[in-house]
Formats: C-alpha cells, sequence, structure tokens
C-alpha cells in the first residue's frame, strides 16, 4: 500500500462496521455487566504497558483489546453505577462524537466551518434558554466543569480587578466542588484568598455570614470580588440560596457565579427551576451536559450573562489568524476559550436534544429526582442516618455506628458487583452516598441497591 493510512473503501467499511457493532452490543449489555469489575483490570492495564509497535496488527484484534478494556474496571454507564455523579452516554451523543469525528471539522473559528459551527452556537442558546439569559449572552462548550470554572473565574478577574490582583477574595463554602479553589489557585490567587463562608443546616451557603465576611475583609484591605453559589453540591446535592446570595453579591459589586455542574439541567423541571430561583441573575453559570443531561464525558459549559466580558477576557490577537474573518451572526469561540484547537462538541449535545426534545430530558430528569426521594425515605425506614432531605438526585447516609462500620458497609456494598456507590467526609463523619443521574437507571435498580445495602 503507497499510503498506508489510507485504508481502502473495503477496509474502512468493514472496520467501521465492527466498531458499531461493538457499540451496540456494549450499550445493549449495559443493564447486565456488573457494576465493578476489578480482579482482573490491574493486570489488564499492566499488559498495556508496551513500547510503540514499528508494524501494525489487525484492527479486530486491536478492537477486541478495547472491548476486554471497557469490560474491566467500574461500569460508569451502566444503571449500577450510583457513585459520584454519573455520565450515563446517551447512544445519540455518541453517534454525534463519531460523526463529529469523522467530519473533522474546526469550529472555534466560524468562517472555516459556518454550518457545524452554527450548530455549537444554537446547542449553546438553548443552554441560555434554559436560565432565560438574554440575546447579549455567550457561552463555551469546554471538557468539563473544571474547565468552565476556571473561565469564569479569569472573566471575574479581568472585569473586576486590576492587573495587580493578588488581593482578590473569593468566597464559596466547604461544600463548593474543589475544581473552584483549583481554578482560582491556577488563574493565580493564593490559596488563602479562597475563603469558605458557613454554610446553614443544609449545608447551602449562609448569606448573612457572607455578608459580614465581605464587609470585615473590605476593611482588613482585602479585594472581595467574586462569590461562586453551588446548585447542587457533589456532597448531597445541596443548592445554595442563590437569590439571597446574588443580593448580597449586587450589593458589594461582586461578580456572582454559579457553579451547576451536577445540578444545571434540572432546571428543565418545576422542582429545578423553584429551587435555582436567582440563578437566572448569575453573572455566569457552569454546567456538564455529561452529568444530568447523560452525555458522555467530556461536555460541559460555561455561559456568561453579559458575552463581551467573556470575550474580553479571553480573546488574543495573532497576526497569523488575519485572514479569518470576525465575528457576524456566528461567535469565533476561540474569542471566548483558553482552546483554540479543539473537537466540535457542540454535535454531541445538539444531536440528542433534536433527536428526542426537551421533553425527553425532563422527564428522565423529574424521575431522577422521584427516585432519590424514595431512596432517601427507605434509608430512613430501614433505620439508617440520612440527615439532608435530597434537593436533587443524590442521598447521604450511613449506618447510626462507627465510621469503621460504614467503611466496612462501603465496601460489602460494591463487592456485590451489582451497584457501586460512593462515600464523602461531611463535618469530620464518613457518610456513603447514593447518586442517582444516570439515565439508564430505575426504580427496579434504586430498589436493588436498597436491598444490598440493607442485607450487606
Amino acid at each position: 500500500m503507497p499510503y498506508p493510512l489510507e485504508p481502502t473503501p473495503e477496509d474502512a467499511h468493514a472496520m467501521g462496521l465492527a466498531a458499531l457493532e461493538f457499540a451496540e452490543t456494549y450499550v445493549g449489555k449495559l443493564a447486565d455487566l456488573p457494576a465493578s469489575v476489578l480482579d482482573d483490570a490491574h493486570s489488564l492495564a499492566a499488559d498495556l504497558r508496551e513500547p510503540a509497535p514499528e508494524h501494525g496488527r489487525p484492527f479486530p484484534e486491536l478492537l477486541d483489546t478495547v472491548a476486554r478494556s471497557a469490560a474491566s474496571g467500574v461500569t460508569t454507564a451502566g444503571p449500577g453505577y450510583l457513585a459520584y455523579i454519573p455520565g450515563g452516554g446517551l447512544y445519540a451523543s455518541v453517534l454525534a462524537t463519531f460523526l463529529a469525528a469523522a467530519a473533522n471539522k474546526y469550529v472555534t473559528v466560524w468562517s472555516i466551518a459556518p454550518a457545524f459551527a452554527q450548530l455549537e452556537a444554537t446547542a449553546i442558546r438553548w443552554l441560555c434558554d434554559l436560565f432565560d439569559y438574554p440575546a447579549t449572552a455567550r457561552g463555551i462548550l469546554t471538557s468539563g466543569g473544571s474547565l468552565a470554572n476556571f473561565s469564569a473565574i479569569a472573566t471575574a478577574r479581568a472585569t473586576l480587578l486590576p492587573e495587580n490582583f493578588l488581593s482578590g477574595t473569593i468566597y464559596v463554602t466547604a461544600q463548593t466542588h474543589a475544581s473552584c479553589a483549583k481554578a482560582a489557585k491556577l488563574a493565580g490567587f493564593p490559596p488563602a484568598n479562597t475563603r469558605p463562608v458557613p454554610t446553614l443546616d443544609t449545608l447551602a451557603m449562609n448569606p448573612v455570614a457572607l455578608e459580614a465576611m465581605i464587609k470585615e475583609d473590605r476593611h482588613a484591605g482585602r479585594q472581595p470580588f467574586l462569590v461562586i453559589g453551588t446548585a447542587g453540591t457533589t456532597n448531597t446535592g445541596a443548592i445554595d440560596p442563590l437569590h439571597e446570595v446574588a443580593q448580597v453579591a449586587r450589593r458589594h459589586a461582586l461578580w456572582f457565579h454559579v457553579d451547576a455542574a451536577y445540578g444545571g439541567p434540572f432546571q428543565l423541571t418545576d422542582r429545578g427551576r423553584a429551587a435555582f430561583h436567582g440563578i437566572e441573575t448569575a453573572d455566569s453559570i457552569t454546567l456538564d451536559p455529561h452529568k444530568a443531561m447523560f452525555l458522555p464525558y467530556g461536555t460541559g459549559a460555561l455561559l456568561v450573562r453579559d458575552g463581551a466580558r467573556l470575550r474580553a477576557a479571553h480573546h488574543v490577537g495573532a497576526d497569523y489568524l488575519q485572514d479569518l474573518d470576525a465575528e457576524e451572526d456566528i461567535p469565533n469561540f476561540t474569542e471566548y476559550s483558553p482552546e483554540l484547537t479543539r473537537r466540535c462538541r457542540g454535535l454531541g449535545l445538539w444531536l440528542p436534544i433534536k433527536l428526542h426534545g426537551l421533553s425527553a430530558f425532563r422527564t428522565a430528569l423529574d424521575e431522577k429526582l422521584d427516585l432519590a426521594r424514595f431512596a432517601h425515605t427507605e434509608l430512613i425506614t430501614a433505620g439508617f442516618e440520612a440527615p439532608w432531605e435530597p434537593p436533587l438526585s443524590t442521598v447521604a447516609f450511613r449506618l447510626p455506628a462507627t465510621d469503621a462500620a460504614n467503611q466496612d458497609l462501603l465496601r460489602r456494598v460494591n463487592a456485590s458487583g451489582r451497584v457501586f456507590i460512593s462515600s464523602t467526609l461531611i463535618d469530620g463523619r464518613f457518610f456513603l452516598r447514593l447518586s442517582i443521574v444516570s439515565h439508564r437507571t430505575h426504580r427496579d435498580r434504586v430498589e436493588e441497591a436498597l436491598h444490598i445495602i440493607g442485607h450487606a
């Protein structure tokens, strides 16, 4: 073959069919796969440590390696995965990722691929509409909430602080996702500048304490500029009183960012919209469609109410880009983002929404809210401590016993192979967590998880 990197049409067709068959078979078996298969996962990983080959191997052999790798470890896309915040991996988005990679369009500069760039811009606009953001809003699709939070902090810093910003002060709580503290550190702020605000009994931010801290910090010579509220914490799904926090931020001319990476899509539901009252006033919002919109991992989003501020914080020109068209009806995403070159993420969001419609997502999210409340009631009835009624779809609980006993329970539950749950520390106490987010998790698997927890 004169061009070995270019397969013949026949070979391309055969490889494509084989890959599609694997995807269909794997996704079709997710309900029956063990929630975790860790016995041989480490030995398989060890076998994959090898030098790069000089000569290639047949595709079926390599696909078999992929299949064996997918079948090992924790089945994060299955209905029994109830740990951390699951990402379900909608099949439509799997296909969209394949199509986007095949088309291989460069979407961060709109004039190179106007239609694909518009698909992404349209999908972002749908997210903005979800939070009643004005037409001046802009957004970017990121690899996840971590990068979205980083860009939000960079935008707030560029908008409100001078170049010498080391006295800038950020307000979070002990329940705020760690990616926010990490993003602040990467944005150049000393760790001591990220200040934890006391929480209420619900583990939500105390707005009275926030206001007092802002006044004290200003008096001490700090420069408060950013409050980060949370719409759905990882530990318990707690929701900060966003309306009250927003009012405090406005009174003191601070940027108000909401990390809704987990909870954001629940805005589609009546219960979520009521719980998130005030989020529509935020200067910026992070959400992860790869969580509660069930997409495969790798799609986060940042929305900014005043899109011009997002652009001002990120845009840097270059002579070699002089041939490219300026923004018109379609944004140049590179001017709003840290990234210049990246994969086309928009198709993976646009296609499932167009295929299924928002009502299908709303129905699935309402089901998750119902399942969490069911699980919470059942756990209390069975004698477990579950101090916080779930605001979203995560339930924190524990045996009324020692931390060691709860750690042992976690091991026994996960050893069942049918469900996989995780743990956390809240006020220094060990809690187990059920996080019901995957679109493949239904009442039958939740009932099975509760049975295993009660009898492990």
